[in-house]
Formats: C-alpha cells, sequence, structure tokens
C-alpha cells in the first residue's frame, strides 16, 4: 500500500509541475502580447484559465493526501485518545461523502452533459467536458487518499481497543 501511496504522490507531483510551468508560460506570454507587443493572446488567456482549474483541483486533492488540507480543528485539538481517533473516522466519512458524491459523481454528470450538449470552448475549440473533468479526477484522487487515511485510523482505533 506504501509503495502504490508513494507513487501515486510521485505522479502528481510530476503532472501538477507540469501544468504549473505551462500555465506559468501561458501567462508570461500573455503580458507580453499584451503590453509589448499590444495584441493580446486569446488562446492563452483561455488556456490559462482552464489550467488554473486542474492545477487548482488536482492540487486540492494532493493537498488531502498530505493531510495540508483546509480544516477546523478546534474539536480534535480538544479530543484525545480513542474519541479524537472516531472524530478523525466520522471527519473522514463526512470529506469520502463529499469527494464521492459532489466531486465524482456531480463533476461526472457535469463533464457528460457538457460533453453530451457540445460545448465547446471558443478560443482553443476543445470540448468542455474534458475541462470539467478535473472535477470527478480530483474527487477520485482525494477518495483514494481518504480511504488510504481511514484503513489507518481503523487499524489505530482496533490497536486502541486491545
Amino acid at each position: 500500500m506504501e509503495k502504490l501511496f508513494k507513487l501515486v504522490n510521485q505522479i502528481l507531483i510530476t503532472f501538477l509541475v507540469s501544468l504549473s510551468a505551462v500555465l506559468v508560460i501561458c501567462v508570461v506570454w500573455q503580458v507580453i502580447s499584451r503590453y509589448i507587443l499590444s495584441s493580446a493572446s486569446i488562446v492563452t488567456d483561455e488556456l490559462a484559465r482552464f489550467l488554473f482549474m486542474w492545477v487548482g483541483l488536482i492540487g486540492a486533492a494532493y493537498a488531502t493526501g498530505l493531510k495540508r488540507h483546509l480544516a477546523i480543528d478546534l474539536l480534535l485539538m480538544k479530543s484525545k485518545g480513542k474519541n479524537k481517533t472516531l472524530l478523525e473516522i466520522f471527519i473522514s466519512c463526512v470529506m469520502l461523502f463529499f469527494a464521492g458524491f459532489i466531486l465524482v459523481y456531480g463533476g461526472a454528470n457535469l463533464a457528460w452533459d457538457t460533453h453530451v450538449s457540445g460545448q465547446i470552448s471558443p478560443s482553443l475549440s476543445i470540448d468542455m467536458g474534458l475541462v470539467y473533468l478535473c472535477l470527478p479526477v480530483s474527487g477520485i484522487i482525494m477518495m483514494f487518499y481518504i480511504l488510504i487515511d481511514l484503513i489507518s485510523k481503523f487499524n489505530k482505533t482496533g490497536q486502541q481497543l486491545n
């Protein structure tokens, strides 16, 4: 399980760094074309927006795996022992539901409906369903990380009961 976890992390790091590099190149070209060449590049503007969506959502999934996501942990800080572990399990289950229902199910429906409607981006002429695939992809990655975390928490709870 640890090897799979590390492999997924490495793939995500490579993917996110690559997308971020292309995003930076697009934004720099946008600035150069707008202010130096006096002719704004519409293609890089649209591409930068789409890349930002992908970097943001896949980056959020990666942050979930690193346990660096945004959290309000007031109750967790006050809890100790078995109660803390049970609260962590509950929070992970809520996160799993959110990732599964909102991101995977809702995002897949959005991507499919957009694809079926034939909506394409104005400048790049790409299927907008492909752009919206970042939602279910990030949800699946989040679910992967949350399930690994839940397994370790259940193991921890089982050890505390013994």
